[in-house]
């Protein structure tokens, strides 16, 4: 009887939600990879996905979103509805049968793009984050921090832009800014990470906000 309840234990132990968040340019995607490595070394089944995206069909979703011109709460209903697959197909299934999910983006995104850079009313956002998963938060948010102009610098450095990352300097203070509006709000699962500092430097300390998360 105790092993059969042991196991029964086991399969009910539901997994981590770990998101990523950030402007861009801010490097968080350089550590995604690596925190991932450090869940897999614990023994861990990880599922790691992306938003928008994360299933065919967000996938689709996520090419007109970032590359097509459409009215701000297209915009805002498209993310939602690739969001809304993706916790369907992927998040809600994971961590239902012990698996860790971490995602590059969640809803925080959401309320900073479209809400603090693009201006839509927060009361809209919050409205569809209901609506699309009323009972999912993430159990951990690392948000990666720089200034202005080291992620600009970044940027330009690396790649072909987005419509997002071609947005000018306003937009993206405005999307720091309710980003970390939203960590004032939750500093129990936000951690701010000053991503102007070394690679090496932050790894620490992931590994110490990482190792603490059971």
């Amino acid at each position: 009887m105790t092993g059969q309840h042991g196991v029964a234990q086991h399969m009910a132990q539901r997994g981590k939600f770990i998101t990523f968040e950030g402007i861009d340019g801010a490097g968080k995607s350089t550590h995604i990879a690596h925190v991932a490595g450090l869940l897999a070394a614990r023994g861990l089944e990880l599922v790691s996905s992306r938003e928008p995206g994360g299933t065919p069909l967000g996938e689709k979703l996520r090419e007109l979103v970032l590359h097509e011109s459409m009215h701000l709460e297209t915009e805002a209903l498209l993310v939602f509805a690739s969001r809304r697959e993706h916790i369907a197909q992927v998040i809600e299934p994971a961590l239902a049968r012990g698996a860790w999910v971490i995602s590059d983006r969640f809803t925080d995104a959401s309320f900073a793009y479209q809400g603090g850079g693009r201006g839509l009313d927060l009361r809209k956002l919050e409205a569809l984050a209901e609506w699309v998963h009323p009972d999912l938060a993430p159990d951990l948010t690392l948000l990666f921090d720089v200034p202005l102009e080291v992620a600009r610098a970044r940027l330009d450095a690396t790649r072909d832009l987005d419509k997002f990352e071609q947005e000018k300097a306003d937009f993206f203070s405005a999307t720091r800014n309710e980003y970390l509006r939203r960590a004032a709000q939750e500093p129990g699962r936000f951690r701010i990470i000053d991503s102007t500092r070394s690679i090496e430097a932050i790894r620490v300390e992931l590994a110490q906000i990482i190792g603490a998360l059971r």
